[in-house]
């Protein structure tokens, strides 16, 4: 699917079912983000109301990634310099972590071939079906419609039903 459309509308929900794509299972994903050391933000963004500043925000605090901001029209993004392409980076990223329209999802798969990077993380609500057989085509580990924020906190212990850190390992409730 590459047009843009509300996740809770009728078409969105029955292009979901139809779907033939199948992305790495929670091991391969846990196994992902263990071996991950560096994560590429593509599309991340200076506001604080956009998602990739929030994963950002939790990325650098709760994370042992170097994490690193891709976007040509920032300079700067929780202090930390934003580079205009993949290519410009200091090192190549483990993760390439896009916030980017379903139908700019290629483009970036070219720029991480290009570079050397290994998976691609498209983040939750965007899918290319067309763009994950490419990249898996090409030797891409392609994870596609998944929040790496949700999916680190889930398993590392802290994720709350409204993702936010809790800090608290256990799933039981504390007596007061």
């Amino acid at each position: 699917m590459t047009c843009d459309l509300p996740a809770s509308s009728p078409l969105a929900k029955l292009l979901r079912r139809n779907r033939t794509w199948q992305g790495p299972d929670a091991k391969a994903r846990l196994r992902i983000l263990r071996n991950a050391k560096s994560v590429a933000i593509v599309g991340a963004s200076p506001n604080p109301a956009r998602s990739s500043y929030f994963v950002s925000t939790y990325l650098l605090s709760s994370s042992p990634y170097r994490v690193y901001f891709v976007n040509p029209r920032a300079t700067e993004i929780l202090g930390h310099p934003v580079y205009p392409d993949l290519a410009s980076l200091p090192e190549v990223p483990d993760v390439v972590d896009v916030f980017r329209r379903g139908s700019d999802v290629p483009e970036v798969m070219d720029d991480a071939l290009a570079v050397g990077a290994k998976t691609v993380w498209v983040q939750l609500g965007i899918w290319n079906e067309e763009a994950a057989y490419y990249g898996e085509s090409k030797g891409l580990t392609v994870v596609m419609d998944r929040c790496i924020k949700i999916e680190h906190a889930r398993f590392h212990g802290g994720l709350h039903l409204l993702g936010f850190d809790t800090g608290q390992i256990t799933s039981r409730r504390t007596l007061r």
